[in-house]
């Protein structure tokens, strides 16, 4: 007849918690949107900051015209967990969101659908036009303003700024008034990316890189002239284009002086071969074979008579190849050196039409060649333009025109070419349109950068290009460095700013010119404060539809000066310069602005090194002397997880929305943390399913701690200085974390921070220090070890919910409101908590960097046996450790048995047996497995000879002491 046992499992202090371990992210995360908005927390944060080092991240704005993409994602909340971080910190962290309203994107959408109708946009009233833009954007911010605040981003989201605000559109215009009135705005005529599809200048950062078949050509430029009479008047020199249409506009050809180069007779043709026996040709002698290939000669062929030095190149002069056909070409043609012409394809020598290309336009001013103005805003040639009048380049759609066909043809006609083929080249296209853009010589505005700006304000240099490259360097922190090196080289070597677009949706240009004068005469630009201010005044109370209501001109003008002697300027502004003038509306201008006018952060993409960190540069350099910013952060694009980039028509897009309602935005949100973002980042199921994973192990220590403090009152609470080692262990560990995570975040390290935090609650806490108290907290009564335990939980629930909650913005307000609910209670109104110094124990931690060493090879030698089923748990063994007479001094001072999880241990510095399990990276410490004597505990299982000898039924007696 067997015994009867006690079920003693009612007696244990198990852990209670509601807490879940499922998340259900994707619907309870509204719930605390809700909540934060009820209860005011970005408002009660200011509050609270009142007095406060101010910290302001001055948002890019992003663009009002589609739903978020996940890069949108990742730079949303990646600044949200700067400014969290930063207020948990002890700043006044503030975050205005804001949008870029005006331009191109937003006018195409309205153009589309006048186009549906049959209509042309040019024949709506402006002011109409621009209305519907408007109210285009505004549908826009309305939708990413909601699927931004549902990633939990946090900031004055009832009052953002507008590039589109009244008040924004008369500070642009205020800012660009600077510029006219500083005397770094001009009227110049020289090449820009021309869109022809879209009918307006872009920037450098409004066009990408694509492949697109084109006609390559080898063109003959007979020599005319040569210095001394030589044998190179019968020579002919060769270029090499992939555009066609710019042959007309040739007005010389470049040479490298560096490059070596030949004279080359040709000695045999095949048949169908555009070259003739004695024809003699210049070309650079690393690339002779290749350009006779070309023209179907093969090695045996042609024969080099001689070098041709740069002395004499630079005493040649051509003919145009269309001389003779029409006296619009009989002029001659200059061989000039450039250092921009290479070896390394082509021909060694460059077409050069300076209305077409920079380096041909540098050219052009160095040696004062012509401009041509043959080519309209809708790319076809001028109609007057012999043989090719009327062509264009490209149609209306984008596709080919007839340009590039008919010069090759009366190429062809006049003898002029030697080859032909079609080639792929990676050429420019409007990231809008989709359509290929020209270099295109056209009348634009400029804001000179090199020219001294005048203005007083030379702390950093007296020009636009000095004061960026000094505050680059002297005001600004970069974050990667390598950020600082990407827009010092551009801001280096780039040209004048190109202001206009000739759009209707934007800040226009409000400036006037004189009638009857030219852009270099001195009173060309109308400069007067007064119509300044005028113009100022109605920007403000109407926006900048002022600028294009009817009498808008005389209004302006009308009192100060004659408004019939003067021209009103209707182009915009590019909106480089609305969102490069933020600084001043936002930073300047809001009472949540920054005290300075400065941001302390920006933070974008690394393709804003030529976008919004650019242009804020260049203008800030222009109106205020110096960068807007004292620090800029840059982080990579996203890609799939094959490391591919993301386009709809391969359909590998993930959209932040579909990750929402599926993981819930605190999964997106960790998949941020864990990355390194200064590399670009992939993303796909698989990968969040491993951030889901290391979230599910970070939710169970949370819910571990919660459970294990269900009833912790301060009562309970101990002194530090009375705790055992093991807990005073994990005090010095949680002030190096505490280190470690402060100046993490406050070098905007999240994956550094992300990853110490975790380690620390995984391995640190779950693997350890959990393990090993798991069962004085189940087990023990009202003893000191407890107490001691379940204070050092409470403070690791206070530092890990605080520091984990700038980056898991949900779910530690899920953990914090477990514990501390309430109608005002949330983490995100909590600073991180203060650790002591004195916490931290070196030489404590070298003691039980030991011990731990040693429980690693106990835990390695118990797994054998339980793999090969000697023992179910660890409990169930006694082994013996030998280890040397310094570790068993360490050892002897602690629990080890409690350490390792055995029912008891032994410890011998005697030599350990053969046999003994040992771990390769361990040479002194060897362990030998014994099972434990006497009986099981009914209550905590340990196997001990004193089970059954307590008053208590079958328990040991630390279990009869816990039972009273």
């Amino acid at each position: 007849m067997c015994a009867e046992t006690t079920d003693y499992k009612d007696t244990l202090n198990l852990p209670q918690t509601d807490f879940p371990m499922r998340a259900g992210l994707p619907k309870r995360e509204p719930e605390w949107l809700a909540r934060w908005a009820q209860i005011g927390v970005y408002e009660k944060l200011r509050a609270k900051a009142a007095g406060r080092t101010p910290f302001t991240l001055h948002d890019g704005p992003p663009y009002a015209n589609g739903n978020l993409h996940i890069g949108h994602a990742l730079n949303k909340i990646l600044k949200d967990m700067v400014v969290r971080s930063q207020q948990m910190m002890g700043r006044d962290a503030r975050y205005v969101p804001g949008w870029d309203c005006h331009g191109l994107p937003i006018e195409w959408k309205i153009e589309e659908k006048y186009r549906a109708k049959g209509q042309d946009k040019d024949a709506i009233n402006v002011v109409d036009f621009r209305q519907e833009c408007r109210k285009f954007a505004e549908g826009w911010v309305d939708i990413q303003r909601e699927e931004f605040k549902r990633l939990g981003i946090t900031g004055n989201w009832d009052d953002p700024y507008l590039t589109m605000a009244f008040h924004a559109e008369r500070v642009i215009a205020e800012e660009f008034q600077t510029f006219l009135m500083n005397g770094t705005l001009y009227q110049g005529s020289k090449p820009v990316m021309w869109s022809p599809v879209e009918k307006t200048a872009l920037a450098e950062a409004e066009v990408e890189y694509h492949d697109r078949q084109t006609d390559a050509i080898w063109v003959k430029f007979p020599v005319r002239e040569a210095s001394g009479g030589s044998i190179l008047n019968k020579a002919t020199v060769l270029i090499f284009t992939t555009t066609p249409w710019t042959i007309p506009q040739n007005r010389a050809i470049c040479f490298g002086p560096n490059i070596a180069y030949g004279l080359y007779e040709v000695t045999g043709t095949p048949d169908e071969c555009w070259a003739a026996v004695g024809d003699t040709y210049l070309i650079a002698d690393a690339l002779a074979a290749d350009v006779m290939d070309k023209a179907r000669l093969d090695a045996g062929m042609f024969t080099r008579l001689r070098d041709v030095t740069p002395e004499e190149l630079a005493g040649l002069t051509c003919a145009h190849p269309l001389a003779g056909a029409d006296p619009e070409w009989d002029f001659p043609v200059p061989l000039l050196p450039g250092d921009h012409v290479t070896d390394d394809t082509g021909t060694g020598f460059v077409h050069t039409a300076p209305s077409h290309g920079d380096d041909d336009y540098a050219i052009g001013v160095k040696h004062g060649l012509p401009m041509t103005y043959n080519i309209l805003d809708d790319s076809s040639y001028r109609a007057d333009l012999p043989f090719f009048g009327g062509e264009c380049i490209l149609k209306p759609n984008g596709k080919p025109g007839g340009a590039n066909k008919a010069v090759i043809d009366k190429l062809k006609e006049v003898s002029a070419l030697i080859a032909t083929k079609r080639i792929t080249i990676s050429d420019a296209h409007s990231w809008r349109s989709k359509a290929p853009v020209i270099r295109l010589n056209r009348p634009q505005w400029f804001a000179a950068i090199d020219k001294a700006v005048g203005d007083g304000q030379d702390t950093y240099g007296t020009t636009i290009r000095e004061r960026a490259l000094r505050s680059i360097d002297e005001l600004v922190t970069w974050t990667p460095k390598t950020g600082r090196n990407r827009l010092y080289s551009m801001i280096e070597a780039r040209p004048d700013w190109v202001l206009s677009r000739q759009r209707a949706w934007g800040v226009p240009l409000t400036c006037f010119t004189k009638k009857g004068t030219q852009h270099s005469d001195p009173d060309f630009l109308l400069r007067n404060a007064d119509v300044n201010a005028r113009v100022l005044e109605a920007f403000e109370a109407e926006g900048a539809d002022a600028w294009y209501k009817d009498g808008a001109k005389a209004r302006f003008l009308t009192g100060i000066v004659d408004p019939d002697a003067y021209d009103q300027v209707f182009d915009i502004l590019d909106v480089w310069f609305d969102s490069g003038s933020t600084h001043a509306f936002v930073l300047r201008d809001r009472a949540d602005g920054s005290t300075d006018g400065m941001a302390d952060l920006y933070l974008e993409g690394t393709d804003q090194h030529r976008g919004w960190f650019h242009s804020s540069m260049l203008q800030a350099c222009g109106t205020k002397g110096h960068a807007p910013y004292r620090g800029v952060l840059t982080h990579g694009f996203t890609l799939d997880q094959k490391g591919m980039k993301m386009s709809k028509s391969i359909g590998n897009t993930i959209a932040p929305e579909k990750v929402v309602q599926q993981y819930g935005a605190d999964i997106l949100r960790l998949w941020v943390a864990q990355s390194d973002y200064t590399a670009d980042l992939r993303i796909g199921d698989e990968i969040l399913k491993g951030v889901a994973d290391s979230y599910r192990r970070l939710r169970n220590t949370m819910r571990y701690m919660l459970g294990s403090l269900a009833d912790f009152s301060e009562s309970d609470r101990m002194d530090p200085a009375d705790m055992p080692e093991l807990e005073r262990w994990v005090l010095h560990r949680i002030a190096e974390l505490d280190v470690t995570v402060r100046e993490g975040y406050a070098r905007y390290d999240f994956q550094g921070v992300f990853q110490a935090i975790f380690t620390f609650a995984t391995v640190d806490l779950s693997a350890f220090y959990f393990d090993v108290r798991k069962d004085a907290l189940y087990c023990d009564g009202d003893t000191a070890r407890r107490r001691a335990a379940r204070t050092v939980l409470d403070i690791l629930f206070h530092r890990i919910t605080r520091w984990l909650a700038p980056m898991l913005c949900f779910t530690m307000e899920e953990v914090w409101l477990e514990r501390f609910p309430g109608d005002d209670s949330s983490v995100h109104l909590e600073d991180f908590a203060d650790t002591p110094a004195d916490w931290r124990d070196d030489a404590l931690a070298a003691k039980w960097a030991t011990v731990r060493r040693a429980r690693r090879v106990v835990t390695g030698a118990l797994e054998v046996e339980r793999t090969a089923k000697v023992i179910g748990a660890s409990l169930e063994a006694a082994p013996t450790v030998y280890v040397t007479a310094d570790v068993a001094k360490v050892l002897d001072t602690t629990s080890f048995d409690d350490l390792c999880i055995t029912s008891a241990i032994t410890i011998s510095t005697d030599p350990a047996p053969e046999g003994a399990f040992r771990l390769d990276d361990v040479a002194d410490i060897a362990v030998v497995f014994a099972h434990a004597a006497g009986d099981k505990c009914e209550r905590c299982w340990k196997i001990l000879p004193d089970v059954g000898t307590h008053a208590h039924t079958g328990v040991c007696g630390r279990c009869d002491a816990a039972l009273g």
